[in-house]
């Protein structure tokens, strides 16, 4: 089997809330999605999705992602897309870095493999887990009662898990933590999300100013290695790293400094499916607990999500991100319904989605 064709579309995906705000002041109100579609020799075709948050989240954004796809593409014509390192190698080789504009093409060849063995690809990353996979809110900041009333509202609709979201004044956050969790019920997951947005001064006043038996995790708190360290040595509240493990290497020193309890894997970041699968083994190796997410997307990139997530063992998946309720476009059908705030992955081959090629339109380029 061989690449062919590599095609590549540009969506527009507006945020569903109207304006998605995080610390720092940064507001977004769409995503700007990559979709890819690789063709074989035999007719299989795959999908793959990269959508960056936005210019100001990490050093990743959306024309960078379609500039190094271009870059990429030309050397990944007549290679087999089965064989995910190999591709990989070819990506690396042409392109250092820029894991955000490898992961559509990567995860589209595992969608491929999937079609050609008639598996899942959750099977192919090691196999399904029994697990029915908790899905995680995202509430991004505003006034502390109004988060609360958001939080309200995604437990009614049956999630039991919330990414909180703060990093502007420490007496605020604090307000916007307590009245998040004030409704707390047996068995809810809290994770308080910084995005990088904090100094330690920020974060230790913050924390001091929040009653003792609050249970969350803080994800994310500061922007560096340095600052996430020393606050973490000060520190007895659980942390969770995201915008710093975005590779092997980084993994890797963040076990050897004992830096967290657990990772936000989230897949465009980190490169695609290939590389998750790594740093997954990594992370279950060491007792990390793992959040599988996306930065944002839409169903395409939920559907990796949800194949990823069913690998990770019980007792160390938290959450997987519902990134479909983010966006109010709809790109691909499939049968990923999240039923009393639960998803699982179904049985259909590759990643189980058929796109909408109506709202995709037509390919911005073409590669052959």
């Amino acid at each position: 089997m061989k690449i062919v064709q590599i095609d590549v579309f540009k969506v527009d995906l507006p945020y569903s809330g109207g304006v998605y705000l995080l610390s720092g002041g940064r507001e977004y109100r769409s995503f700007d999605a990559t979709i890819v579609r690789i063709s074989t020799d035999n007719g299989i075709e795959g999908w793959g999705e990269s959508t960056p948050f936005g210019t100001t989240y990490i050093g990743a954004h959306a024309r960078g992602v379609r500039a190094g796809i271009e870059e990429i593409a030309p050397s990944l014509l007549g290679l087999d897309p089965r064989r995910s390192d190999r591709i990989n190698d070819a990506m690396d080789s042409a392109l250092v870095a820029h894991e955000h504009a490898k992961t559509a093409l990567d995860v589209a060849c595992w969608d491929i493999f999937g079609k050609s063995v008639d598996l899942p690809v959750c099977e192919l990353l090691g196999g399904r887990t029994d697990v029915r996979m908790p899905v995680i809110s995202s509430i991004y900041t505003g006034d502390p009662e109004d988060m609360r009333r958001r939080v309200a509202e995604h437990r009614e609709a049956g999630y039991t898990s919330h990414s909180i979201k703060i990093g502007d004044d420490p007496a605020l956050d604090a307000d916007r933590i307590q009245a998040s969790l004030a409704d707390r019920k047996a068995g809810e997951y809290f994770i308080v999300d910084a995005n990088g947005g904090m100094t330690p001064e920020m974060a230790l006043r913050m924390l001091r100013l929040l009653p003792s038996g609050l249970d969350f995790v803080l994800e994310a708190p500061c922007a560096s290695w340095r600052e996430c360290l020393s606050l973490r040595r000060r520190s007895n509240v659980p942390m969770i790293w995201d915008e710093l493990a975005v590779s092997d290497s980084s993994i890797v020193q963040l076990i050897g400094d004992d830096a967290a309890e657990g990772i936000g894997l989230k897949i465009s970041k980190n490169g695609g499916l290939t590389r998750c699968r790594r740093q997954r083994d990594i992370c279950i190796a060491a007792g990390l607990t793992i959040s599988v997410q996306e930065t944002t997307g839409s169903d395409i990139a939920f559907a990796a999500i949800v194949q990823m997530g069913q690998t990770v063992p019980k007792r160390l998946l938290r959450c997987v991100l519902e990134s479909r309720d983010m966006v109010s476009l709809k790109t691909a059908d499939g049968d990923f319904p999240v039923v009393n705030g639960h998803v699982v992955a179904p049985a259909t081959p590759g990643l189980g989605i058929a796109p909408r090629l109506q709202v995709l339109g037509e390919p911005v380029a073409t590669y052959r």
